[in-house]
């Protein structure tokens, strides 16, 4: 009786200790194994073997990782205060050195890309943040990809998403664009006028009459296409005397 418990206490434990041995790997993950607190190796995907107590995995996602940076407050360097939120996508490339060389390298490439941002953004005037947002981000990417290069992170993209204005900004704003487009309109009316006078001129002539006459019937013919619309004439009081003697 006594042997067969030992037997079975013996099994037990043999089974506990395979149990505690094995460690299973997704294939978007990579097991990196500590031995007695040294850098052993890093396992593929699927089951793997470790020695129990003395060793140890840490699993890390390869899988790239999307954070939303929140609203950062930036001073441009036109002296003009925004606030800028961005998101960043990386993924890690080095199982080893993103657990070996920095401590937590998620919360790293997200306080490393808040202060590349407001580093960035705070170089540029306010024009450029408006109108080079793919330029700004493209040269954020590249200032956080050097320096991830040694947790094992590379920065796959980085996109600047809203600039939020102060509101005495967005006024002026809004009065610079109205302005613009008046301009704008009153320019091509311009064109358009002289345009018109030219064809006029040039029909004038080929009429062999005089272009005041011409304009003077055009003015008349848009005020009579008006409804409700009486024309006063004014006559020369030489041609009523004429037309009175001529009775």
């Amino acid at each position: 009786m006594v042997w067969w418990t030992w037997l079975a206490v013996g099994i037990g434990a043999a089974l506990l200790l395979f149990a505690s041995s094995v460690r299973v790997v997704n294939e978007y993950e990579r097991g990196v194994v500590l031995r007695l607190g040294r850098y052993v190796g890093t396992r593929p995907p699927g089951l793997n073997l470790i020695v129990p107590v003395i060793d140890r995995m840490i699993r890390v996602d390869l899988r790239v990782v999307t954070r939303e940076i929140p609203p950062q407050e930036v001073i441009t360097r036109d002296n003009v205060p925004i606030k800028v939120d961005a998101v960043i996508y990386y993924r890690v490339v080095d199982p080893a050195q993103a657990v070996l060389n920095v401590g937590d390298y998620e919360s790293a490439v997200f306080n490393l890309a808040q202060t590349t941002l407001r580093s960035v953004l705070g170089e540029v005037e306010l024009d450029e943040v408006l109108a080079k947002r793919e330029e700004l981000s493209e040269r954020i990417k590249g200032i956080i990809d050097e320096k991830t290069r040694d947790w094992g992170v590379r920065i796959v993209d980085v996109e600047i998403r809203d600039v939020v204005l102060p509101e005495e900004m967005r006024r002026a704003m809004a009065r610079q664009a109205e302005a613009e487009r008046d301009r704008r309109a009153r320019i091509i009316q311009a064109r358009a006028e002289r345009q018109a006078a030219e064809d006029l001129k040039a029909a004038a002539e080929r009429l062999g009459v005089d272009p005041g006459l011409l304009r003077v019937l055009q003015t008349l013919s848009e005020v009579a296409s008006e409804e409700n619309v009486t024309l006063v004439m004014p006559v020369p009081i030489e041609l009523l005397r004429v037309l009175k003697e001529s009775e």
